[in-house]
């Protein structure tokens, strides 16, 4: 489900303060974040940031095409091994 209009995105408050305190710095360092439901906003843009899926960290390189995506959404948390019924010979 979408968040309403009315409340707007929701980004984690330590992830938006430490992207702030990024940007001051000459240098770009990896982000680590566990929030997987914070939207990527527009000072995110350039920034590489490690989201946890729950078995390992995920780098994400944001550009701007992802602006308004959510981080979980590139930090897959389930492994498709495939169907149960592809190794058998069609008849």
């Amino acid at each position: 489900m979408s968040r309403s209009i009315k409340k707007g995105y929701f980004v984690e408050p330590s992830l938006a303060k430490r992207v702030e305190e990024a940007k001051d710095a000459s240098s770009k360092p990896m982000l680590k974040t566990y929030s997987r439901d914070s939207v990527i906003i527009p000072d995110m843009v350039g920034f590489t940031i490690s989201v946890y899926n729950g078995k390992s960290w995920i780098p994400v390189f944001v550009t701007e095409n992802l602006v308004g995506h959510k981080l979980g959404e590139f930090s897959v948390t389930r492994i498709f091994r495939g169907h149960s019924g592809t190794d058998k010979k069609a008849k």
